[in-house]
């Protein structure tokens, strides 16, 4: 039985183009601020420095989510947003759809370049 190629069906991004494309491509510079990724100021979600929040966030008393490391924390927050939501962020803005719109390469290198980001970068 073949199925048929849908528009919900292909990645934003398949994980083989540059960092740089990965994040605009999938849309994260448009809500978020991501060092290193020209263009992404994005004010709608928190900025993207994990290697100096995430660890706090992991930590923090209103996270109800499984993750153990910061790069768990980066997929889950990807997968299942509303696992832990930063404070003074609205709720239910990251879409829930994120997850199957990105290639298990993709969501991997982009966890990978956020948990090596932090405030002085």
């Amino acid at each position: 039985m073949e199925v048929p190629v849908t528009p919900d069906k292909v990645p934003l991004v398949t994980g083989e183009e540059p960092f740089i494309d990965l994040f605009t491509h999938a849309g994260c510079a448009v809500c978020h601020v991501i060092p290193g990724i020209p263009g992404a100021n994005g004010q709608v979600g928190p900025p993207l420095i994990l290697g100096t929040t995430g660890t706090q966030r992991l930590k923090d008393p209103t996270y109800h989510g499984e993750a153990r490391t910061v790069h768990e924390y980066i997929v889950e927050s990807v997968l299942a947003p509303q696992q832990f939501v930063v404070q003074g962020y609205p709720e239910h803005t990251m879409p829930t759809w994120y997850g199957s719109k990105l290639s298990a390469l993709a969501l991997e290198k982009i966890a990978l370049y956020l948990e090596r980001q932090t405030a002085e970068h």
